[in-house]
């Protein structure tokens, strides 16, 4: 099914190309990113490491002498921002990020999670972020999140409507230089904040006060939707009309009745218990959850080089941690919601969905239709 969809987005740039829509520049690729591999913030660890703290440290992150190379550095507090509970999977990412960045700097660099949304929505820790208001140091973003900032374009591409056939798809892109260049791409488009890694949570899919057989049945439906461009007009090209409503307000406004429905992973739509008020889920898959963790430049800054390296370890086990849960952490909550009593819909044909988005995915696609090319080959 997903197989035929990559089939179609290939058609469409390639009819694209050939008729001229796409009139955006070419991305400059990951050039300017630095060496080949490397995020912009372990450049940094490894082109300010002194002598000292390029001691050889054991498995536990500590040194010959049993003391981690981090733990005599001035004390660090980040605050890290979560939109989801520290229950969801995301909460428990953040939870394994702490745990292991407190370990490997030797309790040097202490991480504070607010979950749960304590900073608003996501929207608002992006821009509290961007704007260097200070209260907030990271935060896990959907990818998304970051669609409409100046200078952001590859990026982008993980938000493509029906781009990725599976999880493993999107492990192998993000695992390429891509993924580097991804990473790097909001500190180089001057933003003040870097990615450190990547998360996910699963294909989104729309859900519902009442129940939704196919794409007939999503004309004229309010669904709220994300503040980003690709979310927006990918509700629009499904004949639904996007509703713009907080994400902390969207269960009242579920049983209210101010929207029909809304979408999200399977992982969140349980942990927040929209199902209470929305039972009814169709399994499109229209984009993938992809997220990343970014920590603003000023946070970075003020961290040791031994803390930097400390950070990026914990980062790297944080992203093994998500990716080896996440499948397992849905199945379990797809379990749960149809024992509550939710209803499952499989869609047997992405086709007419996907040829429904086909302006979006147009639009966020023009000038990268090579960086589009790369990421259908890693699904083959």
């Amino acid at each position: 099914m997903r197989k035929k969809s990559r089939e179609i987005i290939a058609a469409v740039l390639f009819a694209a190309m050939v008729t001229g829509t796409f009139t955006g520049c070419k991305s400059s690729g990951s050039g300017s990113a630095g060496k080949a591999g490397t995020t912009l913030a372990q450049e940094t660890v490894k082109e300010e490491s002194t002598k000292a703290q390029a001691e050889e440290t054991s498995d536990s992150g500590q040194t010959e002498s049993g003391q981690a190379p981090a733990a005599a550095d001035p004390k660090v507090t980040l605050n890290y921002a979560e939109q989801n509970s520290e229950t969801s999977l995301m909460g428990m990412t953040a939870r394994k990020f702490k745990e292991e960045v407190e370990r490997l700097s030797g309790g040097s660099v202490e991480v504070q999670i607010y979950a749960g949304g304590v900073f608003g929505s996501e929207a608002d820790v992006m821009d509290t972020m961007v704007s260097g208001g200070g209260t907030i140091d990271m935060s896990r973003i959907a990818t998304q999140s970051l669609k409409d900032y100046t200078g952001i374009k590859v990026t982008n591409l993980l938000t493509v409507p029906y781009i990725f056939d599976s999880r493993e798809h999107f492990w192998k892109t993000v695992e390429t230089d891509l993924g580097d260049e991804i990473l790097n791409e909001c500190h180089e488009a001057g933003l003040g904040i870097r990615g450190l890694y990547f998360a996910e949570e699963g294909f989104r899919n729309f859900f519902f006060k009442n129940e939704v057989k196919d794409i007939a049945d999503m004309k004229g439906k309010k669904i709220r939707s994300s503040a980003d461009s690709t979310m927006v007009g990918t509700i629009e090209g499904l004949g639904a009309a996007p509703a713009t409503v907080s994400f902390n307000e969207l269960y009242s406004s579920l049983s209210s009745g101010v929207v029909d429905g809304a979408e999200q992973p399977i992982v969140n739509y349980q942990s927040n218990a929209f199902h209470e008020v929305a039972p009814y889920m169709i399994l499109d898959g229209h984009t993938f959850g992809a997220c990343m963790v970014v920590i603003t430049d000023s946070a970075w800054e003020k961290l040791t080089p031994a803390q930097q390296e400390a950070v990026m370890e914990a980062g790297r086990l944080a992203s093994e941690f998500n990716g080896e849960n996440s499948q397992a952490v849905e199945d379990e909550c797809m379990a749960k919601l149809r024992e509550d009593g939710v209803t499952f819909v499989e869609v047997a044909d992405l086709e007419p969905w996907r040829e429904a988005c086909a302006k979006i995915i147009g639009e966020v696609t023009a000038g990268m239709e090579d960086k589009v090319e790369q990421i259908l080959e890693l699904g083959k």
